[in-house]
């Protein structure tokens, strides 16, 4: 008989607020082995994710906060609050890891991030994703998220349909 193995509890993951060594390359990393798996995307969108990751780890800003998610010591999510200029806020880089979906955790990542950009005195913030990420689409949808603009293209080796999500805040 094997162990019986149960999916962790948001309980049981610590989220922090700051950026460690290695923290950039395994983010990077991870959502270019997950995506790649599920969606079939290529290195280019690893690139999508270094480079602007990159530029907001040289910033520092009280109105933009990553949100780091470890289970065991492992980073398994992440969210951004990133400015966008004009007192917009960008949700960005919003990933679980397989391991720990399924208990809320992309719930608590988004919820927060939004009470952060509102607290932080945004008038709105949007986001990128695309058509085929159903259950973050439903997620944004049930945390007051409106889908705004959709726009096929191809990108990261494939044809993807891009949507724009965007939320006014309440100050």
């Amino acid at each position: 008989m094997g162990d019986i193995v149960t999916a962790p509890s948001t309980s049981d993951v610590a989220v922090r607020f700051e950026l460690r060594p290695g923290d950039i390359g395994y983010i990077t990393w991870l959502h270019g082995i997950l995506y790649a798996k599920e969606q079939g995307w290529n290195h280019t969108f690893e690139a999508y994710v270094a480079g602007p990751l990159a530029e907001f780890a040289k910033m520092q800003s009280a109105r933009q906060r990553i949100w780091i998610a470890e289970l065991d010591g492992k980073i398994v999510g992440t969210v951004a609050v990133v400015d966008a200029g004009e007192n917009r806020a960008q949700l960005r880089w919003l990933l679980v890891d397989p391991c720990a979906r399924g208990v809320g955790l992309g719930r608590r990542l988004v919820k927060e991030s939004i009470q952060f950009a509102t607290e932080s005195g945004y008038r709105s913030i949007f986001l990128w994703t695309v058509s085929d990420l159903h259950a973050a689409g439903a997620l944004y949808r049930s945390c007051g998220f409106a889908k705004t603009l959709k726009q096929p293209r191809v990108i990261w080796g494939k044809m993807v349909t891009e949507e724009r999500y965007d939320l006014a805040l309440l100050s």
